[in-house]
């Protein structure tokens, strides 16, 4: 956190910048009211500590500031005992608290690791804030599909309990939208939407994501870390991509949706939250409790309530929908169309890479196409040729697109992952499986 000392005490300020310090904050000092000021309105900082006497601008003209410029810093004022009427004058204009002078090291420590409470807090409601403001923005499932319809009907019935919920579906069918809508049906849409990537996160820092840590839990733990659980409360923690999950965190994840409880990493007090669990994988779950690399506790506990989301390829009546979609959330290219001949062409693909390829083709075809109608061959070779033979196992469909993206991005496995939307690991071991087939 970011401490800025205002005081024409010299002496005064020299002993707090040094024993703050010590305390692992980062300390600024000045002793110019003035000076504070400018500092406040060019960078950011967390805790002001403010003398209220000072020869160039005094206290309560650097809190007037302050307030008029909506600076978010929590301050803390200095005063001698014949100002404290002026000291509650400062609080009313919004300073955090007041010490009289002389006052105790400890006592100013304890002050400021309040404030800076107080600030965190502050800063992630604003982030959360932020969040929900941008899933009530984001856009809505765009179907004809009757299987969708259904998925959508399943949505409002799973919505309204708090039991947690499992949707499976590939890769880039629209899982997380399909969490989204639970939260927006649901009892919790006031509350927060998190979201956690499982695969996307190193091990060794994915508990600490999901449960928080307490101060000096481990070499680097300076300061309390609240976890997504945790900022999750009275709303949805998503969970994408759980069965990447280790034995050990699974352990601890079943015990949080079982009993509502859990510790902080190097935590001695229970910690209670009210959270709906919805989970999200791409793969055959119940062969991974088979083999042995998922509980099959967790499987049960987080598979009451079940929802697949059908491939693209299984409703595509809903292609020309998407592309009208895409299409007018790109202004830029608002005055282009698709052929007839292009539509039935990409209606006929059987999407392998679902919507997110979808979506990825119409950009592409957007931003390339020269002319304002967009005919077959604009389109990629393998959409603009003759619809697939029947019968074509989707294991071929999906190597063919996986290695056609590894061609376009130059084989850089992270950059194909990233395009294909799949775990690095899921495509190295899809390569590897490739070619000990040639």
């Amino acid at each position: 956190m970011n401490i800025l000392i205002a005081d024409d005490d010299k002496n005064l300020r020299k002993i707090l910048s040094r024993e703050l310090s010590d305390e692992g904050f980062d300390v600024h000092e000045t002793e110019s009211g003035l000076d504070a000021a400018s500092l406040l309105e060019k960078g950011d900082y967390d805790v002001l500590i403010l003398d209220l006497n000072m020869p160039d601008l005094g206290g309560l003209e650097v809190l007037k500031k302050i307030k008029t410029l909506a600076i978010s810093t929590e301050v803390i004022i200095l005063t001698g005992h014949a100002a404290v009427s002026t000291a509650v004058e400062a609080m009313k204009l919004g300073a955090y608290d007041y010490l009289e002078k002389p006052f105790k090291l400890e006592e100013l420590k304890a002050v400021v690791e309040k404030a800076c409470e107080k600030k965190r807090l502050r800063s992630e409601n604003l982030l959360l804030r932020a969040q929900i403001r941008r899933q009530a923005e984001a856009r809505a499932i765009i179907t004809n599909s009757p299987l969708m319809m259904e998925v959508l009907e399943t949505v409002k019935m799973v919505a309204v309990s708090d039991f947690p919920v499992l949707v499976s579906g590939e890769s880039g069918v629209g899982k997380e939208l399909i969490a989204k809508a639970i939260h927006e049906a649901s009892g919790r849409r006031e509350g927060p939407f998190i979201t956690i990537n499982c695969a996307a996160i190193p091990e060794n820092m994915l508990e600490s994501e999901l449960f928080g840590y307490e101060r000096g839990a481990f070499t680097g733990a300076y300061e309390k870390k609240l976890g997504l659980i945790e900022i999750a409360n009275n709303g949805i923690l998503f969970l994408d991509e759980i069965s990447e999950l280790s034995p050990q965190l699974q352990g601890k994840l079943l015990r949080v949706i079982e009993g509502g409880v859990f510790f902080r990493v190097g935590g001695l007090r229970e910690i209670k939250v009210n959270v709906k669990f919805v989970s999200a994988t791409n793969k055959d779950i119940k062969a991974e409790v088979e083999n042995g690399s998922f509980r099959a506790d967790l499987y049960y506990r987080i598979s009451a309530l079940t929802i697949n989301v059908p491939p693209l390829r299984e409703r595509r009546e809903d292609v020309p929908l998407l592309i009208d979609y895409f299409i007018k959330g790109n202004p830029a290219f608002k005055f282009k169309e698709f052929s007839t001949e292009a539509l039935n062409a990409m209606s006929s693909y059987s999407w392998p890479g679902n919507v997110r390829e979808l979506q990825n083709v119409v950009h592409r075809v957007l931003l390339l196409s020269k002319g304002s109608s967009i005919g077959a061959s604009d389109l990629p070779d393998d959409i603009a040729r003759k619809p697939e033979a029947a019968g074509r196992r989707l294991e071929d469909i999906e190597r063919d697109y996986i290695l056609k993206v590894m061609k376009e991005v130059g084989g850089q496995k992270g950059k194909a992952a990233e395009v294909l939307g799949i775990d690095p690991k899921t495509l190295y071991r899809k390569l590897s499986a490739y070619e000990q087939k040639r």
